[in-house]
């Protein structure tokens, strides 16, 4: 008979031991141990190691000098990508023309009675009131000019996509593809986008339109997928046990349920499209982005706010009639007889506005405002900028923040050991997520130094945590007085919507205005753009607590201060968590733009690539932001752990 012995009891982990935190921590300490001395031993402890450092300037300057030199000779070219840039072109000189045919009185009727039929005679008044600022503000002609190529781009970026969608949302090995290329997709910023396409199309509009496809697609992607993924299950089957194909369950029921998504998709699509399609104007894509480069370029701040208007005015249009659509389902589809009658009321007008003779924007109704807004940053210049008593002038504190924040913070980053921060890298990403998340995130950061641009992607990340600390500070104060008062949150939240449509490169607009050029104003400008979406996530997060833990927590006599700590607070955690995870992408991607104005680092050194023509410096920063990009997306989005069977 065998005998049964009882296992030895394993011997209970110290306190401190238990939490995984101080596992995780404990595990680097070692490692860092037995690694860092070798390493060194070897490679001195300072900067980044030259000898770990791979020069790809010569074969990027070689690959570009390639392709420039058979650009016009090459099979691939002449056959291949030169039809789809001969294309391009030509779509977007088609809209273009239609545009100018329509004319303003047929192109802001059109918009008008759009908008009135998916949302109503306010939006559709709305709509009426942009176009004609646009062209009050002598804008008609670069508005046209974004209004084609956003067109263009629209439409090839809701192709791309649904596609992709499509395939994912129906394979299961198609979605687990995409995945982490969506992912790496949506975290670059949009400079990022711009070198290749330029090295390939050269500049122009061919560029312009393909890197705003490429920015643009993933939203459509996603939310296709999601919505062919999440469509009701209960729905398909009833359809499928009436005999319906693959291919009818898919036009009969999953794309009908999934409208939603859809159209929320088309939505997203096309605020990035125009965001984009501003920004590409720095490599030849024309219209109003164009007008506020130039301006910021000269530093004519007047010049760039009479462009930087009609592009927020569009952006504030678009959002509204796709989001109203996108609202609309299970309502009443409007008569195909009332949308001809609106498409002809438009075709009248266009008609009635050429036998009067004023196709184009007459000058005579044009303002001014650059004039006037020049006088008045004069005057800010004069007097706010310094010197005023007690509180010091703008340019004061831009220089305050600078000396006392960002160039200590610099100092500091590029002063430490090249091993000290990618441990620091490693632990951050890891205490947050898994070991994959770390080594994601170090990998990342360490091919910057590979690379060679270890000191500028420092300092980058310098001005990018000093804009996240500021965010944070102010948008989570923001979020809870949101969230604990519906009054504030009623006041909030048309600000935070216009805010949330701006593109990027209008942010740059006040900040030059207020500061001037430097590291400090590109801060500003990343604060102020990621400040709505850190907002508006905190708020919905302690919103959607459960009522009945606060009903609990007063009921124990807990006041409003101990329910925000010990309630919300904890329990809003994996939306606190979301929001400084868009916080730091959304920073990162305008800090880059603050190249334009001073930013310096790897803004600077796209921009001077573009600028010059130096696609080895240019693609070479634009991979390092990527790099940045990547590895702060891992050291801030924690990773949901799958639960141990049995548990």
């Amino acid at each position: 008979m065998a005998t049964l012995t009882a296992s030895a009891p394993r011997p209970a982990l110290p306190g401190a031991l238990k939490r995984p935190a101080v596992r995780k921590l404990l595990l680097l300490a070692v490692a860092a141990a037995v690694l860092v001395p070798p390493a060194s031993a070897r490679w001195a402890s300072g900067g980044w190691p030259a000898a770990l450092t791979v020069d790809v300037s010569a074969p990027l300057e070689r690959a570009g000098d390639w392709i420039v030199d058979h650009r016009d000779s090459h099979p691939l070219f002449l056959y291949g990508l030169g039809h789809l840039s001969n294309a391009v072109v030509l779509a977007v000189r088609a809209v273009y023309l239609t545009l100018l045919a329509a004319g303003w009185a047929g192109v802001t009727a059109l918009g008008a009675l759009v908008a009135w039929r998916v949302a109503g005679v306010r939006l559709a008044l709305g709509t009426a009131a942009a176009f004609l600022a646009c062209g009050a503000l002598g804008m008609w002609v670069p508005a046209m000019q974004t209004l084609a190529l956003m067109v263009v781009a629209v439409v090839a970026s809701v192709a791309a996509g649904a596609l992709l969608g499509l395939a994912a949302g129906l394979s299961d090995r198609m979605d687990r593809a995409l995945r982490p290329v969506l992912d790496t997709m949506q975290v670059l910023p949009a400079f990022a986008y711009l070198l290749p396409v330029v090295l390939v199309f050269g500049i122009g509009v061919p560029a312009a339109v393909l890197a705003t496809v490429v920015y643009a697609a993933p939203p459509m992607a996603r939310l296709t997928a999601l919505g062919l993924r999440g469509a009701d299950q209960e729905v398909l089957e009833a359809v499928e046990s009436l005999g319906a194909t693959a291919r009818q369950r898919l036009l009969t029921a999953r794309i009908p349920l999934a409208r939603t998504q859809l159209l929320l998709g088309v939505n997203q699509t096309i605020m990035m499209a125009l965001s984009m399609a501003v920004i590409a104007s720095v490599i030849g894509a024309g219209g109003l982005g164009d007008r506020v480069y130039q301006a910021l370029a000269s530093v004519d701040v007047g010049a760039a706010l009479a462009a930087g208007i009609p592009i927020v005015l569009l952006a504030v249009v678009l959002d509204r009639v796709t989001g109203a659509a996108g609202e609309r389902t299970g309502a009443a589809r409007r008569a195909p007889a009332a949308w001809a009658l609106a498409l002809l009321a438009a075709v009248a007008a266009a008609a009635a506005g050429r036998l009067a003779g004023r196709p184009d924007w007459p000058d005579a109704w044009t303002a001014d405002i650059a004039g006037p807004v020049n006088r008045a940053v004069g005057w800010m210049t004069a007097h706010l900028y310094s010197g005023v008593p007690v509180v010091g002038g703008t340019a004061d504190w831009a220089g305050r923040f600078t000396t006392w924040v960002l160039d200590p913070l610099r100092a500091g980053l590029q002063g430490l050991p090249w091993w000290s921060v990618l441990l620091a890298v490693a632990a951050t990403a890891w205490l947050i997520g898994t070991w994959r998340t770390a080594l994601t995130a170090v990998c990342a950061m360490a091919a910057t130094g590979v690379l060679g641009v270890w000191r500028p992607s420092l300092d980058t990340l310098s001005q990018v945590l000093a804009a996240v600390a500021v965010t944070l500070v102010a948008g989570f104060a923001t979020g809870v007085a949101a969230a604990r008062s519906d009054r504030f949150e009623r006041l909030l939240r048309p600000v935070l919507d216009v805010f949330q449509t701006m593109p990027q490169f209008v942010y740059l607009i006040p900040v030059v205005a207020l500061f001037g050029v430097g590291r400090a104003p590109a801060v500003a400008a990343a604060v102020v753009y990621a400040l709505p979406a850190v907002v508006r996530i905190t708020a919905q997060g302690l919103r959607q607590v459960d009522p009945a833990a606060l009903e609990s927590a007063r009921s124990l006599g807990a006041s409003g201060f101990q329910q925000l700590r010990q309630v919300q607070l904890p329990l809003a955690r994996p939306a606190l968590l979301l929001a400084v995870n868009q916080g730091v992408v959304l920073v990162l991607a305008v800090v880059v733009i603050g190249g334009l104005v001073g930013g310096g680092a790897l803004g600077y050194d796209v921009v001077f690539g573009l600028a010059q023509g130096d696609l080895a410096t240019g693609l070479v920063a634009g991979a390092a932001i990527v790099c940045l990009g990547l590895m702060l997306d891992r050291v801030t989005q924690p990773t949901r752990r799958r639960p141990r069977k049995g548990a």
